[in-house]
């Protein structure tokens, strides 16, 4: 009877232990996916060429010594829009030529550890602030820019929100998708006790990031007097469903804040393009034009 107990504690034992490491070894995959995404190729410019928008191929140097490949297309109306994509993305055609063709001069980049740029890690808005910053510094310096306001999706818009509330240059936010905090974004993403902190911990040590750090939701507020526009469709299963709210209630005026029932993460303008862009550019036009 006791040999068949000790045999049944050590498999039990042995399983446990089994489980333990492939959890570990689990966790330390996925983190390694969220931090080190794959790349995917930059778009051809010939697309802005073919929609008659004339643009460059630069280069920006961040803070920290991470060049990063963008395009520039100077502005016809004194103002730049910069355009902040989201993680394991590129920069986007269809938001640059939204802008463009208004007129805007816009710039657009790879942010670090994405398609034509250095890097080889991501960390959700903890370092690509220096990205934004280093695309705001590059606009200011131009002599025909007057003005800059940022649009940015994802990842992109929590880095635009956290570098406007340090840089009163940005002078107008737009921010599709943003999480209010990255924990809270962990926590959604990855429900399984054990598992997410783990996770947190490998991406962690691989990056030097403190998740603790990224929060839009501290220092939205203080954008203000600066206005700040916040989208989200409610179908969206890659963010908390209550961001833009929780955003939006935290930002000061002026805000906007736009939600819809049923697109999925980053997908309101494929749902309501003409919306979208009615939306976005009213309020640009309100906000860096009159």
């Amino acid at each position: 009877m006791r040999y068949r107990w000790n045999l049944i504690r050590f498999g039990l034992i042995s399983f446990l232990i089994l489980l333990s490491v492939a959890l570990t070894l689990f966790s330390y995959n996925n983190a390694l996916d969220y931090v080190h995404p794959r790349r995917l190729q930059p778009p051809s410019g010939d697309e802005l060429l073919a929609h008659g928008i004339e643009y460059r191929d630069i280069e920006l140097l961040t803070s920290d010594g991470i060049r990063l490949s963008a395009w520039y297309t100077p502005p016809q109306n004194g103002v730049v829009i910069l355009v902040a994509h989201g993680h394991a993305s590129v920069r986007p055609i269809d938001f640059y030529l939204l802008f463009a063709e208004q007129g805007y001069g816009v710039l657009a980049w790879d942010f670090r550890g994405h398609g034509a740029s250095e890097g080889d890690t991501v960390t959700f808005g903890y370092t690509e602030t220096r990205d934004v910053e280093a695309a705001l510094d590059f606009a200011l310096a131009q002599s025909d820019v007057e003005r800059v306001g940022a649009w940015g999706g994802s990842m992109g818009a929590v880095s635009v929100i956290l570098t406007a509330a340090r840089r009163p240059e940005i002078e107008a936010i737009i921010a599709d998708s943003p999480f209010a905090t990255l924990e809270d974004e962990l926590e959604h993403q990855i429900p399984v006790l054990g598992m997410r902190e783990l996770i947190r911990f490998f991406a962690e040590r691989e990056t030097g990031m403190n998740v603790d750090l990224v929060r839009p939701l501290d220092v939205i507020g203080d954008i203000s007097p600066r206005p700040v526009f916040i989208i989200q469709g409610m179908g969206d299963m890659r963010i908390p469903q209550d961001s833009a709210r929780r955003l939006y209630d935290a930002a000061g005026e002026p805000r906007w804040l736009w939600t819809e029932a049923e697109p999925v993460h980053m997908n309101m303008y494929t749902y309501y393009q003409t919306r979208y862009t009615k939306k976005v550019s009213e309020f640009f036009r309100e906000f860096l034009l009159e």
